[in-house]
């Protein structure tokens, strides 16, 4: 993308404000939108020019990066009265960072079609401490001409920018990845509840948690594969596999043997014993089918 066409940003929140910061000395110009004036401010302090609707700022902007509450407030700030389709010019690009639902992304993807513009969905992941840092993970759904024109801007609040595919698959990864995200978080509160019940230190535990993910890398670690088929017998990862299946199965048995003796139901545990082998791709080991 040709660097002296002028970035937009609207929503300029806990997760836009460092984003948008980041763009400020684009060589095009960065113009911001806010219904706050103070917001505002330190953008415009630092050079930035300032639109007071949607429709405004799109008149000047060719890439316009949008993060707003939810699904409601994207419709307004895409089609509404004072919205960016009443002035966007063909060939512009509309990216909404929020996490909206893909059907609303494909919706607005052709009405945007409809006046020549583009729309990707490129919801974020990562929270305010990567935004602060310009680590970003965005997930974008949209054209691969569309990708290449965002691709340079979003690089500089992301410090990975992924292709996910057409109109809402931007979306649909971020669901996933948020699946998995709240997934653990109950999972977590399994654990703090069965070291609580064994008198240990949950915030000890905590410490433990962290320390350890950051070398292991957690749950991403085994999301290697390009398919979740079945692992064949002979295939490069049925032993890694495998190997991860018997350790889960051993250790998520010992905690539920634990748990049992506190008296504690564990009810996330016991799911994850029977269903770790299939869902690894390698079938149940022995101590889940002793368990069936």
């Amino acid at each position: 993308m040709s660097d002296d066409i002028s970035i937009g940003f609207i929503g300029l929140g806990n997760m836009g404000a460092p984003m948008a910061q980041r763009l400020v000395d684009w060589p095009g110009g960065l113009v911001v939108c806010d219904m706050r004036a103070d917001a505002l401010q330190p953008f415009t302090d630092a050079g930035a020019t300032a639109a007071g609707t949607a429709a405004d700022l799109a008149e000047r902007c060719r890439v316009i990066s949008v993060v707003v509450l939810d699904d409601e407030q994207v419709r307004t700030v895409v089609t509404g009265p004072d919205g960016l389709l009443r002035t966007a010019k063909p060939g512009t690009v509309i990216a909404v960072h929020s996490t909206i639902s893909d059907r609303t992304a494909v919706e607005l993807g052709a009405e945007c079609a409809a006046h020549g513009v583009e729309f990707v969905d490129a919801p974020i992941s990562g929270g305010a401490p990567a935004a602060l840092k310009g680590a970003l993970a965005v997930m974008v759904g949209g054209s691969a001409a569309a990708f290449e024109a965002v691709r340079e801007p979003f690089g500089r609040f992301g410090s990975l920018v992924i292709h996910a595919g057409e109109v809402g698959s931007g979306t649909r990864m971020k669901l996933a990845r948020n699946l998995l995200h709240f997934v653990a978080f109950t999972a977590a509160s399994e654990a703090q509840r069965l070291a609580e019940a064994a008198g240990l230190d949950i915030s000890a535990l905590g410490k433990v948690v962290r320390h350890s993910d950051s070398h292991t890398g957690g749950p991403g670690a085994i999301m290697l594969r390009k398919t979740t088929a079945p692992v064949e017998a002979d295939d490069f990862w049925f032993p890694i596999l495998g190997h991860v299946r018997d350790l889960g199965e051993k250790d998520l048995s010992l905690a539920l043997d634990l748990a049992g003796r506190l008296d504690l139901d564990l009810p996330l545990a016991r799911q994850a014993l029977h269903n770790l082998g299939d869902g690894l791709g390698v079938g149940p080991g022995s101590i889940a089918k002793e368990q069936k």
